[in-house]
Order: C-alpha cells, then structure tokens, then sequence
C-alpha cells in the first residue's frame, strides 16, 4: 500500500509501486546523448520574504510580500556516462581557455531500471519525474579519488549553477 500522497507507477504488470530513488538520466539542450547518474542533490527554490510597514497603517505587524527566487547549485553524483559529450560539455564550462559561458537547459529524469545494467537505459521506464534548469552552467568539477587498494566505483561530481527550475509534471 502507497503512503498517502506518494507517486506511483504502473509496472508491466499493471501493479502500482510507490516511486523510489533509483537512477537519474541528464540531458544537456545542445549536446548529444545523456549522462547517467546515481545522486542528485540541492534541487531547490526558495521566494525571498519582504516585510514592510507603510507609515499610516493601524497594525505595528508588517506586510509580507513575495521577493526575488534564489535557486541554490545542484549536485550531480556519476559512475559513468553513455558517451563523451557530456564530459566535453564539462570540460568546455571549466576550462581555463574559453570564450562564452556554455549555458544551456538541462534536464533531470528520474529513472527505474528494474535493477538492469547500463545497457538497458534507452529501454527503462522514464518520465516519472522531471526537473528542467534554465541557463545551466558548470560551476564545479571533482575528479573521483584515485586509489588502486579499494574496490570502489570511481565517482565524478559536477556541480550545476542555474537560473530557474520548472517542474513540469
């Protein structure tokens, strides 16, 4: 049974399953293919509160009114990408020698892969949920740790500013 207000999908088999955290696919406007992603953090939007009070009026309590939206930087969290262009989005928004910002739309997808491998991704189930980020850019890349005694997936990070979110769905 799904937890009052929680979303769910249909699997093949017509059952209802509460969505999970599985998988998340990016796509960049302008750049070929998609990234994959296991970790996405910091989607956020936040309305400035501004108080005032005008000179004649009866209440000493002040008038709230909605002020500038702030979108804070989003996080990316990845093991693997389906193909280069991503990465040479990245490369184009932190190198040193550049002329222009690249800054294009970018869109998060939330993803069930039914515990399949990478392969499998142009076949998942998609369009549970969609964050899109206006103006996007590369703030930040981190290489994963490079350490030949452990056994762990190598994990890059890149860091999104953006202008505005839309929440279509």
């Amino acid at each position: 049974m799904a937890e009052a207000g929680a979303t769910t999908y249909q699997n093949g088999k017509g059952l209802a399953y509460p969505l999970t955290k599985m998988n998340f696919l990016v796509q960049v406007a302008g750049v070929e293919g998609t990234a994959a992603f296991s970790e996405v953090t910091g989607i956020e939007a936040t309305v400035d509160v501004i108080e005032f009070r005008q000179g004649n009026a009866n209440s000493l309590a002040p008038v709230k009114i909605p002020g500038l939206v702030k979108h804070g930087n989003v996080t990316l969290k990845m093991g693997y990408t389906l193909d280069s262009a991503f990465k040479t989005w990245i490369q184009e928004c932190v190198s040193e020698v550049r002329g222009q910002m690249p800054r294009n739309d970018v869109q998060i997808e939330m993803i069930d892969i039914n515990g399949g491998s990478p392969q499998t991704m142009a076949t998942a189930v998609t369009g549970t949920r969609v964050w899109l980020l206006t103006n996007a850019w590369v703030t930040k890349y981190t290489a994963p740790d490079l350490n030949a005694l452990q056994s762990e997936v190598a994990i890059e990070t890149v860091e999104l500013a953006y202008e505005e979110l839309i929440i279509p769905n």
